[in-house]
């Protein structure tokens, strides 16, 4: 090394001074210094000129006499600089006795003295043990600290897995007073990466795509799925087919999956994904087996307020109407039916376009005989029996059953005429 630094020196020194300009009187100049001092997070970065390249090691010249020395080992055969090339370089610190510029490559592992520690510098750390708050790491000979949060852009259940090894982090603050706390990221050095990916990303990706992703986390509406740098959103209704009650029926945090891109916002940084969207359709293979007047069997899977939903087939359902549900009419659907309950259904439509099959309930059985009523028409005693068409049924629209539920309401008030003619009897009461 020693004697690489002399040949080192020695071609500075024989190297020819430039020639004398016409500002100069004397004739006698010195070289420009080559990259002024640049200090950026703590580093100090300088531009120098390569003078010898030796087995050991690779010189450069800042200025006159100022060498800065870098490991042969930090650089491969591909990036192996030759003499004459400009590098940029990072100064770890100044050695008077070899009167050299300790020297390493911009982002390259830092070896830790704790004389030279500086916010911003990379590091190598050796992580001894763990805690409620983080791990426990070792540099240079002192202990140092690094935050749960500031291991991994993902959550990480058990950091336990990290004792032993020796990581890549960031050096986030130095308090040389008192215990001389030392505080490391590693999620900061991750976050700089996804950057870089992300902007290679944004040139790769496009709409329709199918790409391999994880799942980073999940959330009640859907799932974050880390495409390699950016995060895109896998809704829950685009999970699957089938109604789904939490997306961890489906996907698991870190595991691996295929998506297609639905919509990318780059401006806004909200990007849509798709799971079902790579699955056959079920509706495409299933509707082709209900046919409309049908009586098929089916699981009650949701109840509304206006009526519940039945899977008829894997990820397709129908929807019956309250007014289906019975042939008496219902105050609310739980009346009728429960939530995974099977149930015989006939098919009144199915409506391919917006993908809408309605159902029956009561049109699955034959219609009940009523005490005090002839068949076939709806008798006063007991509980009202609905005796519209299926067609009538689905004609009809909110405001006409509310019309209709306001005008029975007026004639049932007292003076109101009714059935009864306001005498508050109907002919059924009366016997001759």
């Amino acid at each position: 090394m020693d004697q690489e630094a002399d040949a080192a020196m020695k071609a500075v020194m024989e190297a020819p001074a430039p020639p004398p300009t016409s500002g100069g009187a004397t004739g006698e100049h010195k070289k420009a210094i080559r990259g002024p001092r640049v200090v950026q997070g703590g580093r100090e970065y300088r531009k120098g000129l390569v003078v010898s390249v030796g087995p050991d090691a690779v010189f450069l010249e800042f200025g006159p006499k100022e060498l800065g020395v870098i490991d042969r080992k930090l650089f491969t055969d591909e990036n192996l600089p030759k003499q004459g090339e400009e590098l940029e370089v990072v100064v770890q610190r100044y050695s008077a006795e070899e009167n050299l510029n300790i020297c390493v490559l911009p982002g390259a592992v830092q070896k830790a003295d704790w004389e030279l520690l500086e916010p911003g510098q990379i590091i190598e750390a050796e992580v001894t043990g763990s805690n409620k708050g983080g791990l426990e790491l070792k540099v240079a000979k002192h202990r140092a600290f690094m935050p749960a949060s500031q291991i991994d852009v993902m959550h990480i259940d058990d950091i336990k897995q990290f004792i032993g090894q020796k990581l890549k982090c960031r050096v986030m603050r130095v308090d040389r007073m008192g215990r001389g706390n030392i505080t490391l990221s590693r999620r900061a050095l991750m976050t700089d990466v996804r950057k870089e990916q992300a902007a290679k990303l944004k040139d790769s990706l496009k709409e329709g795509d199918t790409i391999s992703g994880t799942i980073r986390k999940i959330m009640p509406f859907g799932a974050f799925v880390d495409m390699g740098g950016i995060d895109g959103l896998l809704h829950i209704s685009d999970m699957s087919h089938e109604r789904l009650a939490k997306a961890e029926d489906i996907v698991k945090e870190g595991e691996t999956v295929e998506v297609k891109i639905l919509k990318l916002d780059w401006e806004k940084k909200r990007h849509s994904l798709g799971l079902k969207q790579l699955q056959a359709d079920p509706w495409v293979e299933s509707t082709s087996e209900v046919k409309e007047g049908e009586i098929i069997s089916g699981k009650i899977t949701k109840l509304m307020d206006f009526g519940a939903f039945v899977e008829v087939a894997p990820g397709v359902e129908g929807l019956v109407h309250i007014s289906e549900l019975a042939w008496q009419r219902i105050a609310k659907t739980s009346d009728a039916v429960q939530p995974d309950k099977v149930v015989s259904v006939k098919v009144l439509r199915v409506d391919t376009d917006s993908r809408k099959i309605s159902l029956s309930i009561k049109q699955a059985s034959d219609r009940p005989v009523m005490k005090g009523s002839k068949p076939g028409r709806g008798g006063k005693r007991g509980m009202e029996q609905d005796t519209r068409t299926a067609e009538e049924i689905l004609a009809e629209t909110p405001a006409m059953r509310r019309a209709r539920e306001k005008a029975k309401q007026k004639d049932l008030t007292p003076g109101g005429l009714g059935e009864s003619g306001g005498l508050g009897l109907g002919l059924g009461d009366l016997s001759l």
